[in-house]
């Protein structure tokens, strides 16, 4: 990644980082597939480091290995003072109550972390149809993060529930020349919709595809409008080779626009995660 010069200022006032995670190890693990976090990640080390580069706001996202257990997601959203939203795992049957409990701590969103199972839960299931009727009852959106080419028929639920969607990391399309797979061009057309914005984050976990590409085609689809921008912090599994400002420069090279890139980075976030500025 070459040298851009970027200094905290060159970032719009009222910022978004759209993906986080808070972590403290040793806590029970959701099931045997997953494994203890290397290291502690504190909701204050976090606001520091968004301080540290002038970004104003976050959305903190639950890490897969907890589970449906949000406790340190709920801790770190009081403790923010207004700075983060957040998007929870929870169990499909859950009470609308409960996530309303929820959404008063500051959750704006509902995560379905489907990525690498042998099979995904039937997103057409009677009790996955009752949590997405919950989360548009309540202007919760749905957060997915799933391999591209299982994207289509998880896109067309969320839109048929009249819900919105929040899909990670570029839509993670598969090999080289991802931007033409049918789950990336089912994206575009969800984004074109106007109930769907992807996540310019992490591409560091594509597997192949060029992140210039893939932004290039989510901002002509979407006239700029259902883009945020995401560092993935602290990224877990990566934590010796990304830095904060690796994601920032990330940024500008996909998004070279200024004008666009501003928008995403304010504008965007806002709408989709409901951030007063």
């Amino acid at each position: 990644m070459r040298n851009t010069g970027i200094a905290p200022g060159d970032l719009p006032q009222g910022s978004v980082d759209c993906h986080a995670h808070v972590i403290k190890k040793n806590l029970p693990l959701a099931t045997e597939r997953h494994s203890q976090p290397a290291r502690d990640a504190s909701v204050r080390d976090y606001l520091d480091t968004l301080t540290a580069h002038g970004v104003a706001y976050g959305l903190l996202t639950a890490p897969s290995f907890y589970g449906a257990n949000n406790q340190v997601l709920l801790e770190a959203l009081r403790a923010s003072e207004g700075r983060l939203r957040g998007t929870a795992i929870v169990e499909p049957d859950i009470g609308e109550d409960a996530l309303a409990a929820m959404q008063r701590d500051g959750v704006c969103g509902i995560r379905l972390n489907w990525v690498k199972r042998q099979a995904i839960p039937d997103i057409r299931s009677r009790e996955y149809q009752g949590l997405l009727a919950k989360a548009r009852n309540l202007g919760l959106h749905i957060e997915v993060y799933l391999e591209g080419e299982h994207l289509p028929p998880v896109l067309a639920a969320i839109r048929a529930s009249g819900a919105r969607a929040v899909i990670d990391h570029f839509g993670h399309p598969p090999g080289s020349d991802g931007e033409r797979s049918e789950g990336f061009t089912a994206l575009l057309d969800a984004l074109a919709a106007g109930n769907t914005w992807v996540k310019l984050s992490a591409p560091f976990r594509l597997r192949g595809s060029d992140p210039r590409a893939l932004a290039a085609r989510i901002i002509q689809q979407s006239n700029g409008e259902r883009a945020v921008w995401a560092t993935d912090w602290p990224w877990v599994g990566h934590e010796d080779t990304m830095t904060y400002r690796q994601c920032i420069e990330s940024l500008f090279e996909c998004v070279p626009d200024e004008t666009i890139r501003n928008r995403i980075l304010t504008e965007n976030a806002y709408e989709a995660f409901g951030i007063r500025a």
